[in-house]
C-alpha cells in the first residue's frame, strides 16, 4: 500500500510540475502492443510446443504410475512381504518423480517464457522510446497494468498506434475477443 501511495504521489508531482512547465505526457496499452507483435506469435507457438512435449512426458509418467498402482492393487495379496515392500517403494519413488517433474517443468516453462519475452519487451520499449522522443514526450505511461488510477486523455497523447506502426504491426490487427465460456 505504501508503494502505491509513493508511486501515486510521484506521478502527481511529476504531472503537476510538467503541467506548470508545458511538458507533454503519453500513454500506451503495452500489453496490447506486445500481444500483437509477430515475435509474440512465434513465442506463443514455441511455448505451446514446449508445453505439449512436457505434457506428453508427464502423461507417460502418469501411465507408468497407474500401471504399477493397478498391478500393486491386484497382486499385493499374493506377494511376499519383501516383494510388497519393494513394490510400495517403487510406487513412492514414482510419486516423488512425478512431483519433481512437475516442479522442474514449471521452472523450465518460466525460464523459456522469460527467455522468449525479454527481446520482445526490449524491442517494444525501444519503439516506445523512439515514438516518445519523436513526439517530445517526457513520460509514456503504460495503462495496461492498472497502476494509473486516473489520467486525462485530453492532456496525454495515446501513442499506441504510433508504436504499432513503428513495430510494423498492421493497425487493423486487433486483440482476439474473449470467447464466452459455457
Amino acid at each position: 500500500m505504501k508503494k502505491v501511495i509513493v508511486i501515486a504521489l510521484s506521478v502527481f508531482s511529476a504531472v503537476t510540475l510538467a503541467s506548470a512547465q508545458g511538458m507533454k505526457f503519453g500513454h500506451i496499452n503495452m500489453q496490447e502492443v506486445m500481444f500483437l507483435m509477430d515475435e509474440m506469435d512465434s513465442a506463443r507457438a514455441e511455448m505451446e510446443k514446449f508445453s505439449a512435449t512436457m505434457q506428453e512426458t508427464y502423461n507417460a509418467m502418469i501411465e507408468e504410475y497407474n500401471t504399477k498402482l493397478t498391478t500393486y492393487q491386484q497382486m499385493s495379496a499374493n506377494w511376499t512381504p519383501s516383494v510388497l515392500a519393494t513394490k510400495q517403494q517403487e510406487i513412492q519413488d514414482l510419486e516423488a518423480r512425478l512431483q519433481q517433474y512437475q516442479q522442474n517443468a514449471q521452472m523450465d516453462m518460466n525460464n523459456l517464457q522469460q527467455q522468449l519475452m525479454t527481446p520482445i519487451q526490449q524491442k517494444a520499449n525501444e519503439a516506445v522510446a523512439k515514438v516518445g522522443k519523436a513526439n517530445g514526450l517526457i513520460y509514456v505511461f503504460d495503462t495496461s497494468m492498472g497502476m494509473i488510477p486516473y489520467f486525462d486523455t485530453t492532456q496525454s497523447m495515446d501513442v499506441t498506434e504510433q508504436v504499432k506502426v513503428e513495430l510494423g504491426i498492421p493497425l487493423d490487427k486487433m486483440l482476439p475477443q474473449a470467447q464466452p465460456q459455457l
